[in-house]
């Protein structure tokens, strides 16, 4: 057996009783929860291994920087992950807390045990098995570790922008990365941007009686509904004046690998129980389009009145509405702020007030750069196939200011599979695939330091 696949595989228990005690810190940037424990555990872990190590202060949660010399010296491979993870709650659908990692079935089970903490202790465990085997890493490599990526990463931009110099590398791995739905391995070359703002809108100082106001006062709820309304149509279409202006479509090139990708179709509708898709899409390339080509505006949720068990018979004096925007190359959040405060404007919404919770530009990569073929290759001994080439990623990410600032091209590589309920209950990760994702990143490492 390969020295690097001896010890990955011979010292997988001890790196899963590692990551237990990761995930077993709570680090819910959304309710600033564990935030700086779980910062300086995993500066710990980076100083364990002898890297130097930094935690860098924001406006909110801190960065951990940690860099460590290899033996080529003139090449530094990035990794970008993240300690923060989404709520927790529904916390009644927890099999087991969300807090507490359980291994049962060949899975471990925790909150951010995927998303990201999984991830990022796979890559030290690569890393282990490198200075086992070789006694030193085959290049510089640097981690930038945020605390934010679950809130739209709100400070990491100008925590790069400020420090380009000292994050400076050749190439970057990024925080996601996995298998799909017959666990062919994944390159996801790229990712949506997004535009995530609250709507509200005040009509009365109180909530009152909806019997005796109803008839004369004006009601928070209908007008959010009526606002809200304007955005979208039931064709599907977003009816912001000018939200389309920038978009660029596929290429002919993108359109080729989306050709190549197995149709996700069926198995879509099986895991989310949906019987069919919106605008009349059936499935294979233009399932593969309409997913991550098309932007997007969802109301991801309401709140105005009485929600609790039984009636109460109120007039609600506020309503909001959570909206995201998922942006396709070339918009920018800022660009549909303003088009969208136009937009409320001009069809009489002037009250009904925006905050911006959060934006990120989208990204996308030259599918045939050649560090993206580097890291699509070494996938090979590892799953018997190279990684199947994606375009984009329907999610976002901050993926447009590491290559923006630092200029470097982003692969992704990990150990994700598409149930492991990302930002749901039950949370997971198959031990199967986090030793494979370690394997990977060890030759992908191996790979680089030789390029």
């Amino acid at each position: 057996m390969n020295p690097i696949d001896h010890y990955l595989e011979t010292h997988l228990d001890e790196s899963i009783a590692e990551l237990s005690r990761f995930c077993a810190q709570p680090s819910v940037a959304a309710q600033n929860w564990g935030i700086a424990e779980a910062a300086e555990m995993t500066a710990e872990m980076l100083r364990r291994r002898g890297f130097r190590v930094e935690i860098m202060p924001t406006g909110g949660s801190p960065v951990v920087y940690a860099e460590r010399e290899g033996r080529n010296r003139d090449r530094t491979l990035l990794f970008y992950n993240h300690y923060d993870v989404q709520p927790p709650e529904p916390l009644e659908l927890w099999e087991t807390p969300p807090f507490e990692p359980t291994l049962r079935d060949g899975k471990l089970y925790a909150r951010g045990v995927s998303d990201d903490k999984g991830q990022l202790v796979s890559r030290l465990f690569a890393l282990d098995a490198l200075l086992a085997t070789e006694g030193e890493l085959p290049c510089n490599v640097k981690f930038v570790i945020e605390g934010e990526e679950e809130v739209s990463s709100v400070h990491l931009e100008e925590t790069i922008r400020n420090h380009a110099e000292k994050f400076a590398a050749d190439a970057c791995i990024w925080e996601f990365g996995g298998v799909g739905q017959d666990d062919e391995p994944h390159q996801v070359m790229g990712m949506r941007g997004i535009c995530y703002v609250e709507l509200s809108v005040q009509t009365a100082a109180v909530d009152t009686h909806s019997g005796l106001t109803g008839g004369i006062f004006p009601n928070a709820a209908w007008r959010l509904v009526w606002a809200l309304n304007t955005l979208k149509g039931s064709d599907e279409r977003i009816r912001i004046a000018g939200f389309y202006d920038a978009v660029v479509p596929p290429s002919p090139r993108d359109l080729e690998l989306l050709a190549a990708l197995p149709d996700p179709s069926e198995a879509y509708k099986q895991s989310a129980g949906v019987k069919a898709f919106i605008k009349g899409v059936q499935g294979g390339v233009a399932l593969w389009k309409a997913a991550l080509f098309d932007p997007t505006c969802t109301i991801c949720g309401l709140t105005a009145g009485y929600q609790g068990p039984g009636s109460k018979t109120v007039l609600p004096a506020r309503a909001t509405a959570k909206v995201d925007f998922r942006l396709v190359p070339n918009q920018t959040p800022d660009e549909v702020l303003r088009l969208l405060r136009a937009h409320l404007d001009a069809h009489g919404f002037d009250d009904v007030e925006i905050t911006c919770l959060g934006g990120e530009h989208p990204v996308k990569m030259d599918p045939d750069d050649p560090f993206i073929n580097l890291v699509v290759e070494a996938a090979r001994p590892v799953y018997g196939v190279p990684q199947q080439k994606i375009p984009l990623s329907g999610g976002s990410g901050p993926g447009w200011v590491f290559h923006h600032y630092l200029g470097v091209p982003i692969a992704t590589a990990g150990i994700a599979y598409p149930g492991s309920n990302i930002h749901a209950p039950n949370e997971n990760i198959r031990l199967d695939l986090y030793l494979k994702g370690a394997r990977h990143i060890a030759r992908v490492v191996q790979a680089f330091g030789l390029s």
